[in-house]
């Protein structure tokens, strides 16, 4: 979750690096994201009262490049993670202090540790993609791509 439109693809990164890294094996978390204000009556909602298979990580910028006064905007961040909580949400939030390329590079070391480690508490491999590999391969397949004969023809009997 983010309450920045900056860090939408901060976000879209980490969905990908989480799905890449456990999802394998029947294993891993569904990476999701959201985006608060747009996805809050929507996924907010969700959140707060469906299925409990998640847990909220909130990434907070500390101090914004400009400001923009909206008076209700910290009360409204801190009001749906304590909904959340109260809802029985497994929650935490990470703070970064700045949108600049240190908080950033920071931030997405951090993740990348992390998923490191979880992938091999999973008993997954989070270095390898080998459902990325095998769509791949189909595709270069049903391509005709040189190299891939054997394949095409395998794969044009399943058809």
């Amino acid at each position: 979750v983010n309450f920045n439109p900056k860090l939408h693809y901060v976000s879209e990164w980490w969905k990908q690096l989480y799905g890449e890294s456990e999802g394998k094996e029947n294993k891993g978390i569904f990476p999701a994201s959201v985006d608060f204000s747009t996805d809050l009556h929507s996924m907010g909602q969700w959140i707060q009262e469906g299925e409990r298979t998640i847990y909220e990580t909130v990434i907070s910028v500390e101090k914004t490049q400009y400001s923009l006064q909206v008076p209700s905007d910290e009360a409204n961040e801190l009001g749906t993670q304590l909904a959340h909580v109260d809802g029985g949400v497994p929650n935490m939030r990470i703070v970064i202090p700045a949108l600049n390329e240190e908080s950033i590079g920071g931030l997405l070391y951090f993740f990348e540790i992390a998923c490191g480690i979880s992938g091999y508490i999973l008993g997954v491999n989070p270095f390898n993609q080998p459902g990325v590999e095998a769509y791949k391969k189909n595709m270069f397949a049903l391509l005709n791509k040189p190299g891939y004969e054997e394949e095409s023809k395998a794969i044009q009997a399943r058809l």
